[in-house]
């Protein structure tokens, strides 16, 4: 059985790495990973190879940076001239970002089958791109790997059929328990001269915050308040490094002392920073995951989320983006005690292993 794996932003990088180690026992399954290079930046693609192990990409569509709609057409473009190719019989996409809906689209409409990793997740905001791909992902897949059970239940309310569901675990968990020993020989720390719980983390890349002054404005304000407390370490990615040159509130980031600017990290230097963090401020999805089985508070810069699990039963917690409600629960973490980190169903480290089983079974 061939299935082509795509991968073409840093989570994916991240949710694939434990699917191809899997495959390597299972005979049947002649596994292709196809880089669509949504991510092009070498410290966003490369490094993240190199930290997970994961093998050289046999494809690399090499598409680029491009508006929604270019980047979505040029990866179905190119990527129907590999499907067309190399005739699988299954293609693999993984999260929502752009490369997953167009690949997706390709694999449906050549008939081949799709099978979606982290199917089923909700935000309930139309106004994300990201929720517009996962609601298009999952309604032409034919198999529906979910990392929680509200993707399971939100699919089959949706009216997929439940045997083309299943509740896995989650892919990007396997991940952070496998790479845990070697991320804390990372000398990041020492580096950055920090200390540990004596920080805080912030990654900021969502549209709705980075491209909109007021509420851009509204967490830069919170930010100049934290700083002041503890050193803020701000790994800015390239799309937010744009934005933030070209915005009147780039002095004022620029002269807070206790703002540390730097570069995209790699996932092992990334992965230290994160699990001796005091608190993480985010917009990312998988960061929110990734918190709650470190045990380290979350503060999310958004009024929703597509993975509520990470609240019910871990460290995460809505801040919204004004000012007032990100330092309020910054205070409340920063003040209080830590939680004990809770791993939610079957967030075990083995959902690679269990996907390939079922494909296996195709």
């Amino acid at each position: 059985m061939r299935i082509i794996n795509v991968v073409g932003a840093r989570p994916n990088f991240i949710k694939i790495a434990p699917l191809m180690r899997a495959y390597q026992g299972h005979k049947r399954i002649e596994p292709l990973l196809v880089h669509t290079g949504q991510h092009y930046d070498a410290a966003m693609s490369d490094l993240f190879f190199h930290d997970l192990a994961i093998p050289a990409p046999d494809i690399n569509l090499e598409v680029g940076p491009a508006s929604h709609a270019v980047q979505t057409a040029e990866i179905m473009r190119a990527f129907e001239k590999v499907v067309v190719r190399w005739r699988p019989d299954a293609v693999l996409v993984v999260g929502d970002v752009n490369s997953t809906i167009a690949c997706g689209l390709v694999a449906a409409k050549l008939g081949v089958r799709l099978l979606h990793v982290e199917a089923g997740l909700r935000s309930f905001d139309r106004s994300m791109p990201e929720e517009i791909n996962r609601l298009l992902t999952d309604a032409i897949s034919d198999l529906l790997f979910c990392s929680e059970q509200s993707g399971v239940d939100n699919l089959l309310r949706e009216g997929h059929p439940r045997e083309k569901v299943h509740f896995v675990g989650n892919v990007m968990i396997d991940t952070l328990l496998a790479s845990r020993d070697k991320a804390q020989a990372s000398r990041i720390l020492d580096t950055m001269s920090l200390t540990p719980a004596g920080y805080a983390l912030l990654t900021l890349h969502r549209p709705s915050n980075v491209d909109q002054p007021r509420t851009l404005k509204g967490i830069v304000d919170a930010l100049e308040i934290i700083q002041q407390d503890m050193p803020v370490v701000f790994p800015m990615h390239p799309r937010t490094r744009t934005v933030f040159e070209s915005s009147p509130l780039r002095q004022r980031v620029k002269a807070m002392p206790g703002l540390r600017l730097t570069s995209p990290l790699g996932y092992l230097d990334f992965l230290k920073l994160m699990s001796a963090a005091r608190v993480v401020l985010t917009d990312s999805g998988g960061v929110q995951e990734e918190t709650t089985i470190l045990g380290v508070p979350c503060l999310t810069l958004r009024k929703n989320t597509e993975r509520p699990v990470t609240i019910e039963m871990g460290t995460n917690q809505l801040a919204g983006t004004r000012a007032d409600t990100i330092v309020a629960a910054y205070r409340r973490v920063a003040e209080g005690p830590l939680s004990p980190p809770q791993a939610p169903p079957l967030w075990d480290g083995r959902a690679a292993q269990r996907i390939v089983d079922i494909i296996q079974n195709l």
